[in-house]
């Protein structure tokens, strides 16, 4: 008996084929591979939970409008601050004083609106929760740029001075608020902090979603054009139209996700009396729409995207990150960067204590804590290399969706906060090989 090729379409031909057909859609779509293993790590911890749920209890909590509605509110701190970590971490340094930041910050904003500005501008005025965000985000930019100061020009290492910051910062936020929660903040301050009253509605997200569909077309509109102006690649037009197709589709699903969680039956009742609405027999659908603290975070998003895109500083980033030396030589001032980056760090970080206060509706200086480990794991899981160089926003938000997911989803089916910890800390060991070989195998 003698051996024959294989010649049938399930053998090696047929693979080959099959994996050049993928190889020339990532290609020609210009995908990231990495984006496309964050989203299947996503879509397996989301099936995962769901269906654990299902098992168990009988029915999936995880993949509901308000368990899904909830995580994205949940996730909206932690992903601030991780668009700011991507570039500290790009630039090879580190920053492990944001949760104590974000907890004096917080404590900062309380005692304005508690304490302070109702003695000088009377209480319920206005202005008070406008002064003191502004008054949290200075505290932020001041304290980063004065950690980034001793990184730069005294040469003392970002772990070090930011380790210090880490029981420093919190050590003064007790000492303000001399260990007390310091509570209620303004009531137009805790809108900033999500729930029923704090999201824009069905109308406001619809709105939203248009808008967010217009800007994906936009966007690869004028991208096509730059791309043409300068003779660049361009993409197939098929492959444009999938982008636009995918993106318009993930916005206006996200749109239907959101107005499909209604407010709770109790606050609608309130609502209504208040409002002289006659509520029928069946009950009235009121939508939350999307989350401010949600829509704070897809503003961030894209602005520090264009900064690091579009802008000299981004370019300078990069370039320092990827070889710090050669930045200095090519005439780029690396220690009045640090000093930026750090100070647009403690920016965000400041844009977090606001989120957070708001949503917990008061200010303690425990808020924050373990804040910077799940920072830092966001940034790594999302692509952000420690070594430097490598880094993207949308990668680092889509890191903190993974971490919020799966603290979320054992949460739900009862893990403790010891097992939440270890797989926490597993995860981002895991983050870190995996990056590991993805450089040593794209040498």
């Amino acid at each position: 008996m003698t051996d024959t090729p294989d010649t049938s379409p399930s053998g090696s031909a047929g693979t080959d084929k099959r994996e050049g057909a993928i190889s020339r859609f990532l290609r020609e779509t210009e995908v990231d591979t990495r984006l496309l293993g964050m989203l299947a790590a996503l879509v397996l911890i989301w099936g995962g939970f769901h269906i654990y749920g299902q098992l168990v209890n009988g029915f999936g909590a995880f993949l509901t409008p308000r368990n899904l509605w909830n995580l994205s509110v949940q996730t909206s701190s932690i992903g601030i601050m991780a668009t700011g970590m991507v570039l500290v971490i790009v630039t090879r340094h580190i920053d492990l004083s944001v949760g104590s930041m974000l907890g004096f910050i917080a404590i900062v904003m309380g005692a304005l609106q508690v304490n302070i500005l109702p003695q000088y501008l009377g209480l319920g005025h206005p202005m008070i929760w406008v002064l003191a965000i502004l008054a949290g985000l200075l505290v932020g930019t001041l304290i980063g740029g004065f950690q980034g100061y001793m990184i730069a020009y005294g040469t003392i290492p970002a772990f070090i001075v930011t380790l210090g910051g880490l029981l420093v910062w919190r050590g003064v936020g007790f000492l303000v608020a001399r260990g007390e929660t310091i509570s209620p903040v303004d009531a137009t301050f805790k809108l900033l902090g999500g729930g029923p009253y704090g999201a824009v509605g069905n109308t406001g997200s619809w709105i939203v979603g248009i808008l967010g569909c217009i800007a994906v077309l936009a966007l690869i509109i004028l991208g096509r054009r730059k791309r043409k102006s300068f003779d660049l690649h361009l993409r197939p037009v098929w492959a444009e139209g999938f982008l636009a197709a995918v993106g318009c589709g993930a916005v206006i699903g996200a749109t239907l996700l959101v107005n499909a969680y209604p407010w709770p039956k109790g606050i609608v009742k309130k609502y209504a009396e208040a409002e002289g609405i006659e509520v029928p027999p069946e009950g009235l659908f009121i939508s939350h729409g999307f989350a401010i603290p949600v829509l704070i975070l897809v503003g961030v998003a894209i602005v520090m995207t264009i900064i690091m895109s579009r802008t000299k500083f981004g370019r300078y980033v990069y370039a320092i990150g990827g070889n710090p030396e050669a930045a200095e030589l090519a005439g780029i001032n690396t220690r009045w960067m640090t000093v930026k980056i750090f100070a647009l760090m403690g920016f965000l970080t400041g844009l977090s204590a606001v989120v957070a206060s708001a949503r917990l509706g008061s200010a303690t200086a425990a808020l924050g804590t373990l804040d910077e480990l799940y920072v830092i794991a966001a940034a790594v899981i999302g692509g952000t290399s420690l070594a430097g160089g490598i880094g993207t926003i949308y990668g680092a938000i889509l890191g903190a969706i993974v971490m919020q997911s799966l603290q979320t989803g054992m949460v739900l089916i009862g893990f403790d906060a010891a097992i939440q910890q270890v797989v926490v800390g597993s995860v981002l060991v895991l983050a870190v090989f995996l990056d590991i070989l993805y450089r040593r195998n794209s040498k």
